[in-house]
């Protein structure tokens, strides 16, 4: 697999390296041609100071990362006919059949995700994505039916397979209202029960929101790198890592160093993805370029929404590297230009999520609230 450099290097590192290369993208430069030129200039000065990395293309991208695994149709543990499903950084998954359950039983067919614990990094950890998701059990949070070891240090977690997720929803233009509505109850139903135990989910997507058909129920998925105050190895409350979430759904004040952050993180991203929901779109909200860079997704915020000065965003004079670069003053659109196809209420919602300030941001409870509350427009 190859080398995780971004990983590697903190936001502070890339500040400094732009820092140097002066004042083009500290002004915003006049397109977004030699934008990309620029932050291009940036990734190969980042990559020629580090002498271990010289080629960052992964050319083993269809190669399992667990190549001593049964083949396709072999068992795994009690587990029989598996069949390789999906790769994640650290995880290979396999659809498989209980033999121990019965025919009619909707958890027959379970997702195998096979990890191999020493091999990860923070903030990835598999024996604590066990211990969370068992503490934060219900209704819209995937169950985990089982764990594991298997030989080669391997340790297993064992799930109801779900064959549908919201991102192929998405791309594939299936969802109905009725769907759409139904998913983001489900959504914000469950984080609010895992902020009530003050969970971070930390990955909040399309791709983590699983359906077992394509009219529901959603359950979030892929706690992998979430967050909990008690358990034993997460961070301490005010150091938390920062390479969390997925690019394009990470919140401002994570990519300015804010260490301390809260489940706002979460709705932030839920927010984005409410985005694509209620405008049935495939393309997200924000855009970090072709490189997933934090400089993009930074100009990508400021030029949807606009700049924030410390009047509308006064926290970011707390982040530690707020104020380190000057960026153009955009002025942002209206979320009648930025979401044009949803409904007003949907807008509404977005625009209560999606919000610089991450204490003005909704709760999950308040919008699990409204939700059963209310019909929610789509």
């Amino acid at each position: 697999m190859a080398i995780n450099w971004r990983g590697d290097i903190t936001f502070a590192d890339r500040l400094a390296a732009t820092s140097k290369m002066q004042v083009p993208y500290a002004r915003m430069g006049p397109s977004v041609i030699e934008y990309h030129e620029l932050v291009g200039k940036n990734v190969q000065l980042l990559l020629a100071s580090n002498d271990t990395i010289a080629d960052t293309q992964d050319h083993h991208i269809n190669e399992h990362i667990f190549p001593n695994l049964p083949t396709s149709g072999s068992s795994i543990g009690r587990y029989i006919n598996a069949q390789h499903h999906a790769d994640g950084i650290f995880s290979e998954v396999f659809k498989a059949i209980d033999p121990n359950a019965n025919d009619n039983d909707s958890n027959r067919l379970v997702a195998l995700k096979i990890t191999t614990p020493d091999m990860m990094t923070a903030p990835h950890d598999s024996k604590r994505e066990a211990r969370i998701i068992r503490a934060a059990m219900s209704d819209h949070v995937i169950a985990l039916l089982n764990t594991f070891q298997q030989a080669g240090g391997h340790f297993v977690l064992v799930f109801p397979f779900m064959p549908l997720a919201l991102d192929g929803l998405l791309r594939n233009n299936v969802l109905t209202d009725a769907t759409r509505r139904t998913i983001l109850r489900d959504l914000f139903s469950g984080l609010a029960h895992l902020h009530d135990l003050d969970i971070i989910h930390r990955d909040v997507k399309p791709g983590n929101i699983l359906l077992r058909s394509p009219r529901g129920p959603a359950y979030l998925s892929d706690f992998g790198i979430a967050w909990s105050s008690t358990d034993p190895v997460s961070e301490p409350e005010n150091e938390k890592i920062l390479d969390v979430g997925t690019t394009c759904y990470r919140p401002p004040e994570l990519l300015f160093g804010q260490q301390a952050y809260t489940s706002s993180l979460d709705m932030w991203a839920a927010g984005c993805v409410a985005a694509q929901i209620t405008s049935l779109s495939s393309k997200t909200l924000f855009d970090a370029g072709d490189l997933g860079s934090e400089l993009a997704l930074i100009k990508s915020h400021f030029e949807t929404l606009g700049t924030p000065t410390l009047a509308s965003w006064p926290e970011a004079e707390s982040l530690p590297d707020w104020g380190k670069m000057n960026f153009t003053q955009y002025q942002g659109g209206t979320w009648d230009e930025i979401l044009p196809n949803a409904t007003a209420e949907a807008k509404d919602l977005v625009s209560s999520l999606v919000v610089f300030e991450s204490g003005r941001r909704l709760m999950a409870k308040e919008v699990s609230f409204m939700s059963r509350a209310t019909d929610i427009r789509i």
